[in-house]
């Protein structure tokens, strides 16, 4: 007796079509799982015998083999449980083949019999679309909300496996879920902390304002306690709200995580990653025996806040390169290649020297010239060239800190980041741009065009700093941001000028 259930697996956050084809044959009982299963899916034999018998079916007695196909491609997580109980129930004959062909089952068994929500479902709601199924998705009702956020995808919610057969079997109408697109919110409101709160520092955040305009990655350097933390913590408050797309995106990359909360359908608001300085490049980047995305991935079309620069380890570091400069992160294995989105914004900060004085005119700093120079080396300049913008941030005195004015709040400078950001969006439409930063030289040529005099200061100005080539491209980058604050078609000096001093760590401090 053979019978197939179609389901599916992800790698990455892509999915692809599995087949759990079961044959049941005379010969010794024995339940053996083929096709690359990895641990858990091996350990779905236990599950899938004591949820059928807790059920009230028969459990064949018999020989009993489980082919996952591809069988060339690794199948890990324990989503393929309720595809293998459906097929083995219909070798026996309890289920047809021909209604179990009409859908891709997926969930997670309980002993006894409960099903479990699963990873990964948006991404496989996703690429359902286009497998040919008459019937849609049959999966785990915790998981129903984020597959119907596609449309086109018709999704049956589960609860039992008793629930699937008699729904199989025609006994049980179960309707397929529907959610609202309407009503679903994408962060208009932004109910977030606020810069009014941040007394003082008006360069700073001056320049994170132009860093949310272009999408630019920023340093800034300072003193304990003079609010390098705090500006981090508001950036999201005044970056444009998702797009429903950049949301599926981002929500993808959470669902395989399984870090969607529940009840949480699409992640809404830009993510705000702090990873510990003690985290390994797996856990920054992304990695393990099936690779998983890591927090610059977890950051996508978010930040990433990196506090402490200096503390991460240097080959941690130094694994990000390619990321920020790509927006994906590359992870290659033996049998496979993975790809994580990984566009963020990148926030850095840290101390003058190791004792964090250095430069205060109140306290002495206490460091050696020797650990001065290891602290600032222990960030490579290629790394630094990567960061668009570098800002000093020094103590608030106190004087300014008791006075009750506020600052401008996030809905103001919001307000004025978004209408950069939709100069941008018509600049580029039609290319796979979405912001200043993510220009190549091409795009450069093309829309930083500069006249002869700002060449001549630009110029100048570079041989005096000494800044690398691709130094000077941020520059020109930023500086088309500031412009397009501004309303500007046309960059001019006083915007490469402020853009220029946004990288003056380059040589002198760094």
């Amino acid at each position: 007796m053979l019978a197939t259930a179609r389901s599916a697996s992800v790698i990455g956050i892509n999915a692809f079509p599995v087949d759990v084809q079961v044959d049941v044959s005379s010969g010794l009982p024995g339940f053996n799982i083929v096709g690359l299963p990895e641990g858990a899916v091996r350990e779905s034999r236990e599950r899938v015998r004591a949820a059928i018998k807790n059920c009230g079916y028969i459990f064949p007695t018999k020989k009993l083999t489980v082919n996952l196909a591809p069988a060339d491609i690794k199948k890990e997580g324990a989503g393929l449980d309720l595809p293998i109980a459906a097929a083995i129930l219909c070798a026996v004959g309890i289920i047809k083949q021909e209604k179990l062909n009409e859908f891709a089952i997926l969930g997670e068994l309980s002993l006894d019999g409960n099903i479990r929500p699963a990873r990964g479902i948006l991404s496989i709601s996703l690429a359902a679309r286009f497998w040919g199924l008459s019937g849609g998705l049959i999966i785990p009702k915790e998981n129903a909300e984020e597959a119907a956020i596609v449309k086109e995808t018709m999704v049956y919610p589960v609860k039992h496996l008793s629930e699937l057969v008699e729904f199989l079997i025609g006994n049980l109408d179960i309707k397929p879920k529907k959610i609202d697109h309407k009503k679903l919110s994408l962060d208009k409101d932004n109910n977030q902390e606020d810069f009014s709160d941040v007394t003082g520092q008006e360069h700073a955040k001056r320049a994170l304002e132009v860093a949310a305009a272009g999408g630019h990655n920023i340093l800034m350097v300072g003193p304990p306690g003079s609010g390098k933390t705090m500006l981090a913590k508001r950036l999201p408050s005044i970056l444009p709200p998702l797009s429903f797309e950049e949301a599926l995106e981002t929500t993808a990359v959470y669902s395989v995580a399984g870090l969607l909360p529940p009840g949480t359908p699409l992640v809404s608001t830009r993510p705000f990653c702090t990873p510990h300085h003690s985290i390994s490049d797996a856990g920054l980047i992304g990695g393990g025996a099936i690779p998983k995305p890591g927090q610059i991935s977890l950051a996508h079309n978010g930040v990433l806040f990196l506090d402490e620069l200096p503390e991460f380890q240097k080959n941690v570091l130094e694994g990000m390169r390619q990321p920020i400069e790509d927006g994906i992160v590359t992870i290659a294995r033996v049998n496979m290649t993975i790809t994580f989105p990984a566009r963020i914004t990148l926030v850095a900060a840290q101390n003058p020297c190791p004792c964090g004085h250095l430069g205060d005119p109140k306290i002495n700093c206490s460091c050696t010239p020797q650990q001065i120079a290891r602290y600032k080396n222990k960030v490579s300049g290629p790394l630094m060239d990567r960061i668009d913008i570098h800002i000093e941030v020094p103590a608030v005195p106190y004087s300014e800190l008791i006075k009750s004015r506020r600052g401008e709040d996030s809905k103001t400078i919001r307000d004025r980041v978004v209408a950069a950001r939709d100069i941008q969006k018509r600049r580029f439409e039609g290319l796979e741009i979405y912001c200043n930063a993510q220009m190549s030289s091409k795009e450069m040529r093309k829309f930083c065009v500069l006249d002869g005099q700002c060449k001549d200061f630009l110029v100048s100005a570079l041989q005096k700093l000494g800044f690398s080539a691709r130094a000077y491209h941020r520059i020109i980058k930023v500086s088309r941001t500031i412009a397009d604050l501004e309303g500007a078609k046309e960059i001019s000096i006083k915007h490469l000028a402020e853009a220029i001093q946004y990288r003056t760590f380059d040589r002198k401090v760094l």
